[in-house]
């Protein structure tokens, strides 16, 4: 977990629901953050010749210990010698800071390997507020490129997906968006062409490679997920037709604004709707399966195609931007529109 390593972290309980339950198998989760577009015409404007007429879906393999080497190198890139080097294993292996024998809460983790999820993460404890010499963007992808070499990511399989900032706060908890303490990059995992989706921020779990450095360039924080994976079977992509079909039967969800405080009134007041455009659809790879969450807490070992459609909802006197999730596999819309469990 990137951003709960170390540090408390202010979240918005309507962003983490959602996020929650993407792939959750109560289909009343998945309508309460469904926009109601019963009354909506709905008009399919997005290009689709360059989508994917068919979907690889994945899986996971049996678990891997990390090897020496890139044990080492994380190590080192934490700047951790003087701990010493752990020995590859499938156990998991974590960094506590020292907070005394008294200390009265939870004690922050700030380095873990964790073979199960294929995970090596970082979090420099009592980083600082220091807003000063942040290495440019540029140079951060160039760095980060190479940090994800060192533990072993094929330079092919990785693709730039975004920036990510952190900033000072004030006594609050709120973002002091004028103080940019860290500045980092995510390195999306790549299947078949198809990047991994991610929030856009540093605190999700996504596979890929993400990085943060600070001031003078001092790395802060980093988070590697990268499980071996496998071909399972050949999926063939939903129609348009399907898709629409999930939007009016509350199959599809959109998610908050960071930050957002009045995510549920912009939920109903799309239902307003008159039109809704759909303007673009770019598909991503995920964990899991789109309505369905495992049991017993069984890790996630299916890694499945989901849909991010952006479209333009008319109200008639004014236009606002909407951004849908959906899924993009045939078989898995047909499923949620029949109602059935698979």
């Amino acid at each position: 977990m990137r951003a709960r390593m170390g540090e408390t972290m202010k979240f918005y309980v309507p962003f983490i629901m959602v996020l929650a339950v993407i792939f959750s198998s109560w289909a009343d989760d998945l309508a309460r953050f469904s926009p109601d577009f019963s009354n909506t015409k709905i008009f399919w404007s997005a290009p689709t010749n360059n989508l994917p007429k068919q979907f690889w879906i994945y899986k996971r393999l049996p678990v891997c210990p990390f090897s020496a080497t890139v044990i080492s190198n994380a190590i080192i890139l934490a700047s951790l010698q003087s701990k010493g080097f752990p020995k590859p294993s499938t156990n998991d292996c974590f960094y506590y800071e020292d907070k005394g024998p008294n200390y009265p809460g939870v004690i922050p983790v700030y380095f873990l390997i964790r073979p199960e999820s294929a995970t090596i993460s970082y979090w420099f404890p009592n980083r600082g507020t220091n807003t000063a010499d942040i290495p440019a963007d540029k140079m951060i992808v160039r760095r980060a490129r190479v940090c994800a070499a060192q533990l072993g990511v094929d330079p092919a399989q990785i693709e730039f997906k975004e920036m990510t900032s952190s900033f000072n706060q004030d006594e609050d908890a709120n973002d002091l968006t004028n103080q940019v303490c860290g500045r980092g990059v995510f390195l999306s995992r790549k299947l078949d062409g198809i990047l991994f989706w991610s929030d856009g921020t540093e605190d999700g779990n996504f596979d890929g490679f993400w990085m943060e450095f600070g001031s003078h360039g001092q790395i802060r924080a980093f988070s590697l997920i990268c499980p071996e994976l496998e071909r399972v079977e050949l999926q063939s992509a939903a129609s348009p037709q399907q898709i629409i079909a999930c939007i009016r039967a509350f199959k599809t969800i959109t998610l908050p604004n960071r930050s957002e405080q009045d995510y549920f009134a912009r939920l109903k007041n799309l239902s307003k709707a008159r039109k809704l455009i759909i303007t673009k659809i770019t598909p991503y790879y995920r964990e899991g399966t789109w309505g369905e969450m495992p049991t017993n807490g069984e890790p996630l070992r299916l890694i499945t195609p989901i849909a991010e459609i952006e479209a333009i909802a008319d109200f008639g006197t004014s236009n606002g931007n909407v951004r849908l999730f959906s899924p993009i596999i045939s078989a898995d819309a047909d499923r949620l529109l029949a109602g059935k469990q698979k």
